[in-house]
């Protein structure tokens, strides 16, 4: 394969800043190949086969039936359609912002969440009024009015799902400033110094609400772009390395196989 041609392929929207489709009528955009977006995309899945799943970030998820995914710009996204029913909502990053406010959403997007009875039940009645007025005069403002009451339920049910959502503000901050500077800082008092807390506290709500500490959160976030760059761009392993801000190749190497449990080349030959 042609270096070139492994460029990962980016989706874009079209003259419209709002697009609303089905899965099972049609829906224009390839779901069968790796890609990314430069806009946001709802998948709102009504049904879904028993095996249905989909990839994000390289991570495989399952999916049941009326289950939300939320896909941010940049994100890699794959998944082959076969048969599933549900809606499509492709949205520009300006009009997305305005309806949506929760910073989670808008760093990273969401894993497939499920909607609870009553909140499938608004959420269709929502979709209705806006699937009606995007088919007919489609004014952009009542799309927006609708948008964001679609997205007010579904955050509530990433809230209720995440009770702990008001407590991680800083969180939400850190993750923001890894994507910034994780090639550049890859300790933890920066991050703290950054967000004005100690660093044994930092690590304490990254512990409780994720699990994990600071510095494998950055460690995840380069394994990520590693991987993105072996898969689809151009570079040699040692080129690699370089951009990512590791010292020599074998470093890159070491780090890679320890978090990957697979050497970058081992990797990438998989992925030709």
């Amino acid at each position: 394969m042609n270096p070139s041609e492994k460029n990962i392929p980016v989706h874009h929207l079209t003259s419209e800043q709002f697009q609303l489709m089905t899965l099972d009528t049609g829906h224009p955009e390839n779901f069968n190949d790796i890609h990314r977006h430069n806009f946001f995309e709802i998948i709102w899945f009504n049904e879904v086969k028993e095996d249905s799943s989909l990839e994000l970030d390289f991570e495989k998820h399952p999916l049941r039936n009326n289950q939300i995914c939320i896909i941010a710009p940049g994100q890699v996204f794959n998944m082959k359609l076969r048969g599933e029913k549900g809606y499509v909502l492709a949205v520009s990053r300006e009009i997305f912002k305005e309806a949506c406010d929760i910073e989670t959403i808008l760093t990273g997007g969401t894993a497939p969440f499920t909607l609870d009875l009553q909140s499938g039940k608004t959420c269709n009645t929502i979709i209705r009024l806006m699937e009606e007025e995007y088919h007919t005069t489609s004014r952009i403002n009542l799309l927006k009015t609708y948008l964001k009451a679609f997205c007010i339920v579904i955050t509530e049910q990433i809230s209720l799902q995440d009770p702990m959502i008001h407590d991680r503000q800083r969180i939400q901050e850190l993750i923001k400033l890894i994507e910034e500077h994780y090639i550049a800082q890859r300790e933890t008092p920066f991050y703290a110094d950054q967000l004005k807390i100690s660093t044994h506290y930092l690590n304490d709500i990254v512990r409780f609400s994720r699990g994990t500490t600071v510095k494998k959160m950055i460690a995840q976030r380069l394994l990520l772009e590693a991987k993105r760059e072996l898969s689809f761009g151009a570079l040699t392993v040692k080129e690699i390395a370089f951009k990512l801000g590791f010292g020599d190749a074998s470093y890159f190497s070491r780090f890679f196989k320890k978090h990957s449990g697979q050497n970058p080349e081992a990797f990438k030959c998989k992925k030709d």
